[in-house]
């Protein structure tokens, strides 16, 4: 097999953004089959096929090696597989799509400023409520890992389909764990980030997979984007 893969967001302000990074540096991406084509080209780079997938496939076919290279939010990769960040390389951060995964809290919880407080609350509500604590999250995995780091065993996961803030709200669930840029959509629901909620900073990154089956060929042409682009060889 000969050429590389780069699979790049396909809708929305990040596939616009992605494009306007690339163009910036002198490379452009078209897509000639129209916004419903999954494929598109880099002009004046032959050797590089471009792919438009949803940016949580693209996290999923990075670390599968099923694609070379894509960009897709750092959280994704930390989000899709516990193996992920170890199955990639994170090559150049872009600059946009910014957002942290944090964990939030209710304002009224005012003794709860910090991420020991929750382990406290958490073993409260065993003792006082007769069950786990609630966290409602779309970011499974990265909630159980960071919470294990933390020695924290003593809640239950609501996964969230819909809007994470307003679960406690509601009373689905006690507490959040979600993404966001400013904290204003969790302040508007009476949720207060903690002092040391922020589990993962994230933006867009280009990142190269490290389970792709490389050829001599294919490793040196990623190398020549990657000098192209003023990333640090993978």
């Amino acid at each position: 097999m000969t050429g590389i893969t780069l699979a790049v967001p396909s809708k929305g302000r990040l596939e616009e953004l992605t494009r306007e990074w690339f163009a910036a540096r002198g490379l452009t991406i078209s897509r000639p089959g129209g916004a419903r084509s999954y494929l598109g080209v880099m002009d004046g780079e032959p050797d590089v096929t471009v792919r438009f997938f949803p940016a949580s496939e693209i996290a999923r076919e990075l670390i599968r090696g099923n694609i070379d290279v894509g960009v897709t939010g750092r959280d994704l990769i930390h989000e899709t597989s516990e193996t992920g960040p170890d199955s990639v390389t994170f090559a150049l951060p872009m600059g946009f799509g910014h957002a942290d995964v944090v964990i939030a809290v209710p304002e009224a919880w005012i003794d709860v400023t910090h991420l020991h407080d929750l382990a406290d609350v958490a073993s409260d509500f065993r003792s006082r409520h007769k069950r786990w604590l609630r966290i409602a999250t779309k970011y499974i995995t990265i909630t159980r890992q960071h919470f294990a780091r933390a020695g924290i065993a003593e809640y239950r996961i609501v996964e969230s389909l819909g809007a994470t803030e307003a679960a406690p709200a509601s009373g689905a669930a006690d507490i959040v764990v979600d993404i966001t840029s400013t904290g204003s959509t969790l302040a508007a629901n009476g949720l207060r980030v903690l002092e040391d909620g922020v589990m993962l900073k994230s933006e867009a990154n280009l990142i190269v997979s490290r389970t792709a089956p490389w050829s001599d060929a294919q490793r040196a042409q990623v190398a020549n984007l990657l000098q192209k682009l003023g990333a640090a060889p993978a």
